[in-house]
């Protein structure tokens, strides 16, 4: 059995709201609200979620650029929030991020050279040689030539762009990488080689990925489990292809539905979401997702639902799956 590279427990992060004079808190921004997960050496774990549910702030959570209000996210075997400066320091070294948009996450005014150099410069003592040798090698593994040393980011395409700040990511040799929409900001063709050297990488490295996207094609073709998320909460979990063979959880039917695919014959075909999703300050009493689900109950106005085992890693929170499990009728 695989060793778990990272188990998430419970993880809540709230941010507050002033209003009044003089300020004070009035309410919460439940952002991250219960998320309990886990993430095996090699695995690619997708979440998904429209804009607003949460998948950003997990991860900043993770990452620790955002102190938590309650959890644990335990590392290799080190709760990361117990950690201090130095610890969290060098375990950083061991867990990076692929940024969305690469020409934003790659300092314009700096050259190739200095972008991917950086970690190894702050992390290690190389001479300028061993630096510069260093990041030739990075470059040439994403597929950049060496030539591209003394070059700036404008002076590439997008996916050249990503393609360095992949290199970026991996100068340190980390074990784990997260990776925030990282094909969304480039062209389709560009997308499809992206896809291509991160699956090569994690092969190669035997790396653990993190993948965050609205994009269920790039997942379903990435991720080994999947995490739907909706106002702060997992709503589904499980194997990707058993997930995207048989989604059960009103949200993830209606996330999937919305989405085109080969056998889409004409845009009627499409079901699109109704409503947008609620305010993290006004959250919806019982189930989160009852105010736009189609098959709410009257229980889901006023309970939260409970987690239902479907399969040994697949579950979802719904009332509707609980009372199909006891055999009862769901009407």
């Amino acid at each position: 059995m695989n060793q778990a590279a990272l188990a998430i427990k419970n993880l809540k992060k709230y941010f507050p709201v002033y209003s009044g004079f003089p300020s004070r808190v009035r309410d919460w921004i439940k952002a991250v609200d219960g998320v309990t997960l886990n993430i095996k050496k090699g695995e690619t774990l997708g979440v998904v979620g429209e804009s607003g549910c949460g998948k950003s702030t997990l991860v900043n959570t993770i990452l620790r650029l955002e102190e938590p209000t309650s959890g644990e996210v335990i590392l290799e075997g080190k709760n990361v929030f117990c950690l201090n400066k130095k610890e969290m320091s060098q375990l950083r070294k061991k867990i990076q991020i692929v940024f969305q948009d690469p020409f934003w996450s790659l300092n314009p005014r700096w050259l190739i050279k200095d972008i991917v150099g950086e970690p190894l410069y702050v992390h290690l003592n190389l001479s300028l040689g061993e630096l510069l040798s260093k990041v030739e090698k990075l470059l040439e593994m994403v597929g950049i030539p060496k030539t591209a040393l003394y070059k700036y980011p404008h002076e590439f395409s997008g996916g050249e762009r990503q393609r360095i700040a992949i290199a970026r990511t991996l100068a340190l040799e980390p074990n784990f990488v997260i990776l925030d929409e990282p094909t969304s900001s480039i062209d389709v063709f560009s997308q499809t080689q992206i896809l291509e050297l991160l699956k090569k990488l994690k092969e190669g490295f035997n790396l653990t990925y993190i993948l965050i996207s609205h994009d269920l094609s790039v997942v379903k073709s990435m991720a080994d489990k999947i995490s739907i998320m909706y106002l702060g909460k997992v709503v589904e979990y499980g194997p990707a292809e058993e997930v995207f063979k048989n989604p059960v959880h009103p949200y993830t039917n209606a996330l999937f539905k919305a989405i085109p695919n080969a056998g889409t014959k004409d845009i009627n075909s499409i079901i699109a979401l109704e409503g947008d999703v609620p305010s993290a300050i006004n959250i919806p009493s019982g189930c989160r997702f009852h105010t736009r689900c189609p098959v709410a109950l009257e229980i889901c106005h006023k309970k939260e639902p409970p987690v239902v085992k479907l399969s040994k890693e697949h579950e979802a929170v719904c009332f509707l799956l609980e009372k199909s499990k006891k055999g009862e009728s769901l009407l």
